[in-house]
């Protein structure tokens, strides 16, 4: 979507928030435990964000769950997270649906276990009429990666003669993207301090504001959620104007 058809809640704050969850592995070698400790303590993380989302006026959320780049970590750990993700849709779709929380997954679905892709759609589909707290998850997502695949599909269009090379803006590009149906989101939160985007949501992000929090993720509270979009709906929004 363009930058002025971004949404702002009645008292500024943002509309729809997206979420770069890092910190899980550090947090659990703290503890003195195995990565995957940490990645189990940010999933429930994530339940009390999403409860914490109507409170602040957010109605849409969409978390960094596993990027394209994710594979390059070792196989214990891969195969770990997708135990998880299969675990997690089997014990928050109940939850999920009841709480009026629609579900999405972005990001490409190729490389993925088939059985996981299954219970994604059936997520899915199963809460498609909530419409409380939009969840999208990116799920082997990479920014570039769907940059790329928007750009495959609209040029298979072209060959196809159902658009011309005339009909290509910046438009027509978002309308190939995962995200194609979701508002630009107004604030991108990294947990965990460092600063950096990690090819998330590259395109859609181009006004969005940044807050990068030292906290790990499974630390970040309700409250420091709540701290965070009041901060944002401090700030001076201009999108490249200067005001009058």
């Amino acid at each position: 979507m363009a930058a002025d058809a971004q949404e702002t809640t009645p008292d500024g704050g943002p509309k729809h928030v997206a979420i770069i969850m890092d910190g899980n592995g550090r947090w659990a070698q703290k503890r003195g435990r195995p990565r995957l400790f940490g990645h189990q303590a940010g999933a429930r993380r994530v339940r009390d964000i999403v409860e914490a989302c109507p409170g602040q006026g957010v109605k849409y959320l969409t978390i960094f769950a596993f990027s394209t780049e994710n594979w390059k970590r070792t196989q214990t750990e891969v195969s770990g997270l997708m135990a998880l993700f299969r675990r997690y849709i089997v014990r928050e779709a109940r939850a999920l649906l009841t709480k009026g929380v629609r579900v999405r997954f972005i990001g490409d679905r190729i490389r993925l276990d088939e059985k996981l892709v299954a219970m994604m759609d059936e997520l899915e589909l199963l809460t498609s009429h909530n419409d409380l707290v939009h969840l999208t998850v990116a799920l082997n997502y990479g920014g570039r990666d769907e940059v790329t695949r928007a750009a495959k599909r609209l040029a298979y269009e072209i060959e196809q003669g159902r658009l011309t090379h005339k009909d290509v803006d910046a438009e027509t590009l978002s309308r190939f993207l995962d995200t194609h149906v979701l508002p630009d989101p107004d604030l991108v939160i990294r947990t965990s301090g460092e600063a950096r985007i990690s090819n998330f949501l590259l395109w859609q992000s181009a006004y969005a504001e940044y807050e990068f929090v030292d906290t790990l993720w499974p630390d970040f509270t309700p409250e420091e959620f709540a701290r965070v979009c009041a901060s944002y709906a401090a700030r001076d929004r201009r999108f490249g104007a200067v005001k009058t």
